[in-house]
């Protein structure tokens, strides 16, 4: 859109400029009074005006300039001013009638006239808008500021004759600057005129020795349109005189590869590798590129050099290090990956796919929670908009015993899902029933699984849970059997589901299936927890066994989740509840 400079003309000038002189020689007439005081009070009224204009309180100053506009209906300053404010408004059509209200009052006046440019550009009549432009800088240097301002009308109206001409003048008024140069070559482009598209970029490459991106910018051009021999050319032909360029050492290497000359394009990559100037976004680009390849020795080779290269001018990048992670994890190198990407966080935390995979990749190889919350707060605190980082939250604070902040993060993670993906609502829901049973909501938490229930009625993690919270609190017991039962049935040697089952049956008092089901429980268990044994020896005491039960609750010292009575139990060879 046409930017109009606004002359800046101050409360003195308007006054004495723009209205008539306000003293006479001979004795004024009581009419010609009349005149004058009407007029000194328009002057106080446009003055208002213009203070809450520039107070940018526009409304006020439209009301002042109306005002005055009343008394002194064709004066130019006024009308201009309010034809400003109606284009703010976006009000054009109103602000087309002032404009052209100031202009006939005083032509030669060059702000109004660009008023009304301005007027006609939103309007979408660009070409009168340059006729406005052409005119003012018609036979005078003084106007030539707006030049580029006319190009932009001639190219939006679709003149590429005029838009053109007007380029070249800019061109010869500001000097070769790449934007002109580059809107020329669109232009010529369109035209099919690749001759002239690569003239004007050969000028600015001239214009500019040793900018490496006019060239790359040229080679583009001629590589596009079917000229790769011509690029390379052009490229072989700045290296020569200005061979540090790691950039174009870049733009070689895809030219070669694109034309099949593998060992020339390795030359060219390892060399600007070897660059430290060369970006490390560059690098770490073209080296994820080259790891998506099929995998061969030959490759290989290639990036053992440039990860050697990398590593010896880059190696506290982040986006580096990013990529020589992929690389060891593709070659299942987990754990040397994963050291990679945690340094890579450090560094730069802002990376949601680094942060994804190492959190995913911790809570997959260790059970250090404490650990996976760092890089899970690091991942809220970085993407606070983004579900899976708040599940992944909640998850770790959960593992912890951190009921409440789990509830917490959990929540957030439904909140900014919005149901959007199904599995992450399913997932967090379920974690958020068993947080909020750690925060001692059981009624909430019931409530959670069930709603998880009703949409995936055989969610293995839920009814499991479910059913041993509700043996735990002695209440709804057959309604977790069901659950329990068709578990066991589904998973038989499941050692936690079969636990589950025998717990409930305990609770039921059906002793002697509980027992069946518990020690089917720790047959398929390689490392009983604390519980466990705890579970078994409370049922052999029910079941008359209490030596066996004795030895199972000593066995359960020291495990884990086990409950407040055990040392009494012990202590006292009795069971307590």
């Amino acid at each position: 859109m046409l930017r109009v400079k606004i002359l800046q003309i101050s409360i003195f000038l308007i006054i004495t400029l723009s209205f008539p002189s306000l003293l006479s020689a001979q004795q004024p007439t009581r009419k010609a009074k009349k005149k004058e005081l009407e007029q000194i009070r328009a002057n106080r009224l446009f003055i208002d005006g213009q203070r809450y204009m520039m107070l940018e309180d526009f409304d006020r100053a439209y009301f002042y300039f109306k005002k005055s506009l009343e008394i002194a209906p064709k004066e130019p300053a006024t009308n201009f001013k309010i034809a400003e404010i109606l284009l703010r408004a976006n009000q054009v059509d109103e602000a087309l009638d002032y404009g052209m209200k100031a202009v006939a009052a005083d032509p030669g006046n060059k702000y109004y006239r660009l008023v009304m440019a301005e007027v006609y550009t939103k309007q979408g009549q660009p070409l009168k808008a340059a006729e406005i432009l052409e005119d003012l800088m018609a036979n005078t240097t003084e106007n030539q500021n707006y030049i580029l301002d006319l190009a932009s009308l001639y190219l939006s109206a679709g003149d590429m004759d005029n838009a053109l001409s007007a380029l070249d003048r800019a061109e010869e008024y500001y000097g070769v600057i790449d934007q002109l140069i580059f809107q020329k070559q669109r232009i010529y482009l369109r035209r099919n005129n690749l001759k002239a598209a690569v003239e004007e970029g050969k000028k600015l490459i001239n214009s500019s020795p040793g900018n490496a991106q006019y060239v790359i910018s040229l080679v583009e051009i001629l590589f596009n349109n079917g000229k790769s021999d011509d690029a390379i050319a052009l490229i072989e032909e700045n290296l020569t005189a200005y061979p540090n360029q790691a950039e174009l050492q870049m733009a070689a290497y895809a030219l070669y590869r694109e034309r099949g000359d593998i060992p020339t394009a390795e030359d060219f990559i390892k060399t600007a590798f070897a660059n430290p100037d060369l970006d490390p976004s560059i690098k770490a680009k073209a080296f994820a590129e080259i790891l998506q390849e099929m995998r061969t020795e030959r490759r290989e080779r290639l990036l053992d050099n440039l990860q050697e290269s990398m590593l010896a001018h880059n190696s506290t990048d982040a986006d580096i290090l990013t990529v020589v992670g992929d690389r060891l994890l593709f070659s299942n190198k987990k754990e040397e990956a994963l050291a990679l990407y945690r340094k890579s966080l450090q560094i730069n935390p802002s990376n949601a796919q680094v942060l994804q995979g190492v959190i995913t990749n911790l809570f997959e190889s260790t059970q250090d929670f404490a650990t996976i919350e760092t890089y899970t707060i690091m991942a809220v605190d970085e993407f606070p908009e983004r579900p899976e980082f708040w599940f992944f939250d909640g998850t770790a604070k959960l593992a912890q015993k951190k009921g409440e902040p789990a509830v917490e993060s959990l929540e957030k993670a439904i909140e900014l899902n919005r149901g959007r993906n199904k599995q992450l609502e399913l997932l967090a829901r379920a974690s958020l029933g068993d947080a909020l049973h750690q925060a001692g909501k059981k009624e909430e938490a019931f409530e959670a699984y069930d709603k998880v229930l009703a949409e995936k009625p055989d969610d293995e993690h839920v009814l499991n849970n479910y059913a041993y919270f509700l043996s735990l609190s002695k209440r709804d017991l057959e309604k977790a059997k069901k659950m329990s039962e068709g578990l066991v049935k589904r998973f038989p040697k499941n050692a936690t589901y079969l636990d589950t089952h025998a717990w409930v049956l305990f609770q039921l008092k059906e002793y002697e299936d509980a027992r069946k089901y518990m020690e089917r429980a720790l047959e398929n268990e390689e490392s009983p927890s604390g519980v466990m044994f705890e579970h078994y020896g409370d049922i052999l005491y029910h079941l008359g066994k209490r030596n066996e039960a004795l030895t199972y609750w000593k066995k359960a010292e020291g495990g884990d989740d086990i409950s407040e009575f055990l040392h009494k139990k012990i202590r006292d060879q009795k069971y307590y509840d």
